[in-house]
């Protein structure tokens, strides 16, 4: 059976950025949540190749279809704190951010096999 297409998902961030992993760490979480591949696309934020909408945004950031997950964007190449709804701060994008903008997405709960992490 062939696959169809999934929402493209994207982790940018910068080399040196001490957040990145817990970012990966919440973005297989809301995956799995979520019932899709383990999949995506890492970009390092000072990549020549990096995609003009990719630019710019703080490190971590986690991008479905080419949106920044987080309601309050981030621009600036900087580290980056995530409001998790409850007024603390988290080095991460909450899960159910993800989750929402994976499910908002157009090509909801469909796989596409880009490369992932």
């Amino acid at each position: 059976m062939p696959r169809s297409t999934m929402p493209k998902i994207e982790l940018v961030y910068d080399a040196d950025c001490p957040n990145v992993d817990q970012a990966r760490v919440r973005l297989r979480q809301a995956l799995q949540e979520h019932g899709q591949d383990l999949r995506w696309t890492e970009w390092v934020g000072d990549d020549p190749s990096l995609p003009d909408y990719a630019r710019g945004h703080g490190s971590p950031t986690i991008l479905v279809d080419e949106h920044d997950v987080a309601a309050e964007a981030s621009r600036g190449t900087s580290c980056r704190l995530y409001d998790q709804g409850d007024g603390t701060l988290h080095p991460a994008p909450p899960t159910k951010a993800i989750i929402a903008a994976l499910t908002n997405s157009p090509e909801h709960g469909k796989n596409n096999g880009s490369r992932g992490q």
